[in-house]
């Protein structure tokens, strides 16, 4: 059996447990918070009226690129170490939107399907290694496009067959790059993942002819620089299911993941000051300079360093230092569309990278990222806080609190609903959740 015929055969066989329920009814619950506000028009977003004036035509894959795109714009959504990209929000828009124009399946159905496409998209990542990343492409578009299509053969009930062929398509459609980072492209690349996910199963629904075999290895060792494992697609498969372990990683900042344990860095020190009595005001006129130490290319997503605007500034462990330093949070409307925040700017500007040459490369293994926050004061002393991605990683994220947050500006009559359909407990759930979900 070929490696693609193995992987139609798991994602056509394969049964998650109940534990991956109730996971996939999590990230599902997130996928809420973090659109909603996009597709109420809660926060500053030129680039949703837009997209509907291009893709306005009410088909599924409008529909999928339109709802992608809302999920990634806050890039408050989740993210997956394997994959090392947002699953979420390429896979919910693609079975969303089919779900939408054929409101048939039951929720186990729909919980399954999306339960198979995180394990893809997980899977993907690992075969196509870190050099993949590295490389400049951007997981969430190109592995996303794969992941989806897999998420959407379960979603069909598509034989081992068509499910191949719509592999192969999905694959040769995958494409984004890194260097859209900061621009309203990044998050239109899960509007296009999605997109090309529900296109590969149209034509593999309606017989087109495509490769069954081949496809997804070749897509493979054209990107990864030799570096591809493509044992790790097939190998343990489901035991556990990856939105089990290593699990979905819901953020608790509207910011890029390679900032949140900078900035947790950044809250230590300054509470640290206030416990002695000591204000904000004077910890910020104290300041003289601040540096942010990370393992070599640990600063590969967020690379911007002087951002032009709050789309940018979600990449920059600058600005972002700074305004926890200020404000104790970082708030959504300092990340948002438009200017920066004035206010924080000055500070951001005292901030300098510093990588620890001897900390092994993030290539080697980005689960061991760490930043190290030290701040010099007048007097000469310094504060220093180090915070490891597996620290931030153990606080788990409130989401009912994101959700309930996204949902505030509703009347009680709506919270309550989207709340009760969120927790997809029914067939009835999931209809009511999907037509809300309409962009």
């Amino acid at each position: 059996m070929t490696c693609t015929s193995a992987l139609a055969e798991r994602i056509v066989k394969s049964q998650p447990d109940a534990l991956a329920r109730e996971k996939a009814r999590q990230g599902i619950r997130d996928f809420l918070a973090v659109s909603w506000p996009v597709l109420r028009s809660q926060v500053p977003d030129s680039g949703l009226p837009a997209l509907r004036s291009v893709y306005g035509d009410g088909s599924v894959r409008s529909q999928a690129l339109l709802l992608g795109y809302a999920g990634h714009a806050l890039d408050y959504d989740d993210f997956h170490a394997d994959f090392r990209g947002h699953p979420s929000v390429v896979i919910l828009p693609a079975l969303f939107a089919w779900h939408q124009s054929q409101p048939t399946a039951d929720v186990e159905q729909f919980l399954d399907a999306y339960i198979i496409g995180v394990e893809m998209a997980g899977r993907l990542g690992l075969a196509a290694s870190q050099q993949y990343y590295a490389l400049g492409y951007h997981n969430t578009a190109t592995l996303g496009t794969v992941a989806a299509a897999a998420a959407l053969a379960r979603f069909l009930s598509l034989d081992e067959s068509k499910t191949a062929v719509l592999l192969g398509i999905a694959g040769t459609q995958a494409s984004g790059l890194r260097a859209q980072f900061g621009s309203a492209v990044k998050p239109l690349h899960a509007g296009f993942a999605a997109e090309r996910a529900v296109s590969a199963a149209q034509l593999a629904l309606a017989g087109f002819d495509g490769k069954p075999e081949g496809v997804i290895e070749a897509f493979l060792t054209a990107s990864s620089n030799g570096q591809a494992q493509p044992d790790n697609l097939l190998k343990d498969w489901g035991s556990p299911w990856r939105i089990s372990a290593p699990g979905l990683e819901f953020k608790p900042f509207p910011t890029c993941a390679g900032t949140h344990s900078a900035a947790e860095a950044a809250r230590t020190l300054r509470q640290q000051w206030l416990a002695t009595g000591q204000s904000v005001e004077s910890l910020l006129h104290e300041i003289v300079d601040i540096t942010v130490a990370f393992p070599p290319g640990g600063d590969i997503a967020a690379s911007v360093r002087e951002p032009v605007n709050g789309i940018e500034a979600r990449f920059s462990l600058e600005y972002v230092i700074a305004a926890m330093l200020i404000y104790n949070d970082l708030r959504l409307e300092d990340f948002a569309e438009g200017d920066l925040n004035r206010e924080v700017l000055p500070l951001a500007a005292r901030v300098r990278r510093t990588p620890d040459e001897n900390a092994p490369p993030d290539t080697v293994n980005p689960a061991l990222r760490f930043h190290e926050v030290t701040l010099s004061l007048r007097n000469g002393q310094k504060l220093r806080q180090r915070r490891t991605r597996q620290q931030s990683l153990a606080d788990a994220v409130d989401v009912s609190a994101k959700l309930h947050a996204a949902l505030k500006q509703e009347t009680e009559q709506r919270q309550q609903q989207l709340w009760q359909s969120s927790r997809l407990l029914t067939t009835a759930d999931l209809l009511t959740l999907s037509q809300h979900l309409v962009p």
